[in-house]
């Protein structure tokens, strides 16, 4: 089931963030030749509308960013100031990481619980987007959607700390998929084809 959730929850990025970026190439290059005197080109685009191309971007991104949030919290990229934190002693280090994924998670169970009710009255109103015409509830429903699975991933994140004293880390470096490449000393290396060290009585 976790694993699926994680998976569910790139997945959900990826799409998003790819649909939304081709999404508006179209609309941006659209426009241009729609605007270009060209007789048949143009006569044929102008027959399709894309103005809501913009605001259904928007949307996209807004929601990605939520679910980044959540993904964030879950792997360890966001940026985080730990330097005095890191000099306090072994058990002083674990309460205070225990009190900030707690204050995390409560923050986001309150926006999310916020949200929630923010987007329960706005369910029974007419309101609509300008250009899409979409309700406007499920526009917002990324705040108590987001919200509520950053804070399942704080107290995830919590719990596998009291278990193993780790936190997640992201190295920029690393490209998941593939394998590091192990760390060479050239100098080490027994062939022709490489500087030898000077030290004395080391082999050449």
């Amino acid at each position: 089931m976790q694993r699926v959730l994680n998976h569910l929850e790139e997945w959900l990025i990826a799409f998003l963030m790819g649909a939304a970026t081709l999404l508006i190439f179209i609309a941006v290059v659209h426009r241009y030749l729609a605007g270009a005197p060209i007789p048949v080109v143009q006569d044929y685009l102008l027959k399709f509308d894309l103005s809501w191309a913009q605001e259904l971007c928007i949307y996209m991104f807004i929601w990605m960013a939520k679910f980044g949030a959540a993904y964030g919290v879950r792997t360890g990229i966001h940026v985080g100031v730990d330097v005095l934190i890191n000099r306090l002693p072994p058990t002083l280090h674990k309460t205070y990481i225990f009190v900030g994924m707690g204050a995390g998670a409560l923050f986001t169970a309150v926006v999310g619980t916020l949200g929630a009710s923010f987007t329960w009255d706005m369910a029974h109103t007419s309101n609509t987007t300008p250009d899409l015409e979409l309700p406007k509830w499920i526009v917002f429903l990324c705040i108590p959607i987001g919200s509520y699975l950053m804070c399942f991933r704080f107290l995830q994140v919590a719990w596998y700390f009291g278990r193993t004293g780790e936190l997640p880390k992201h190295d920029v470096a690393h490209v998941e998929g593939i394998d590091e490449t192990p760390d060479i000393n050239p100098y080490n290396m027994q062939d022709n084809l490489h500087p030898a060290p000077m030290t004395p009585g080391a082999p050449r």
